[in-house]
């Protein structure tokens, strides 16, 4: 079943564009000078080049390898190497020497850490904070266990953007995300949602989910406080990873992004190549 739905073909709107300018290539050069780890590498973005392109990245920090073994993702799991104490400091020299207005950061999940990593969090976004004071930040954080604690040190680190990704509908979290729960996810963005800072999440199409099923998913994270949404086409980079079901077309994201909006949502990004943290600082104008 995997063979025949992996040759299915690609259709022409999901043509990517290759990085090429000189910006991409200092992009590149800082993040491999610093020893740093971008979700534009691992995660196999398809708008890596357009990014890059403009100087912009979405850091990983706690290393490249995840404890989880999500099967939309091509992260690296199994068992991480200690935290690089030194990490939030080269991550916030990057963000000044790129001169970044907007930044976003996220992680693997740290589930074998006693506060599955949120402390290591709290300091890479203190120190962004300290070295770039004018950059605007969106953390797109893991669950960390459902523990509120961990969630409320992130909030007091004060990003303007919490991100945390339902990444899809509610019948499907079980077979798609390895530990992740719809439930906890949504309580993620309900305690953000319930805090001075903007709670946003993700979703992605063609894993199996039907337009109500969308529409349920889009009325949780209403209720939950979340006014931010991304929806994205998954695409399966590997072959051990879940398989497309369907290539949706643009008119039905332009659909969806319309829906969205009426239901009362304040920013959505809705297109094929849409990623969590494409055009992130869109949601802040």
């Amino acid at each position: 079943m995997e063979d025949s739905k992996e040759r299915i073909r690609k259709p022409d709107w999901l043509r990517v564009h290759l990085g090429n300018n000189r910006q991409f290539s200092i992009t590149g050069a800082i993040v491999s000078s610093r020893n740093l780890h971008t979700i534009c590498q691992s995660g196999r973005c398809p708008n890596l080049g357009e990014c890059w392109n403009q100087g912009a990245a979405t850091f990983m920090i706690g290393g490249d390898i995840c404890t989880r073994s999500c099967k939309f993702c091509n992260t690296k799991s199994g068992k991480p190497l200690p935290l690089d104490p030194e990490e939030p400091l080269r991550i916030a020299q990057s963000i000044r020497e790129l001169g970044l207005k907007h930044a976003v950061i996220t992680s693997v999940d740290r589930d074998d850490l006693p506060d599955a990593g949120a402390g290591h969090w709290a300091e890479t976004l203190r120190q962004i904070k300290a070295y770039n004071p004018q950059t605007t930040l969106e953390a797109l954080i893991p669950d960390f266990g459902g523990d509120t604690k961990s969630i409320a040190g992130i909030i007091a680190t004060a990003p303007e953007i919490i991100s945390h990704n339902m990444e899809t509908v509610r019948r499907l979290t079980p077979t798609v995300r390895s530990v992740a729960r719809y439930e906890r996810s949504l309580n993620v963005l309900k305690q953000t949602g319930a805090s001075n800072v903007f709670a946003k999440t993700g979703l992605m199409l063609g894993l199996g989910e039907t337009e109500a099923e969308v529409f349920e998913l889009m009325e949780d994270v209403l209720a939950a406080g979340c006014y931010f949404l991304s929806i994205g086409q998954y695409l399966q980079p590997s072959r051990k990873n879940f398989p497309v079901e369907e290539y949706i077309h643009p008119d039905v994201f332009e659909k969806y992004r319309e829906k969205a909006y009426s239901l009362g949502f304040r920013h959505v990004e809705s297109g094929p190549l849409v990623r969590s943290s494409y055009r992130s600082g869109e949601y802040l104008k």
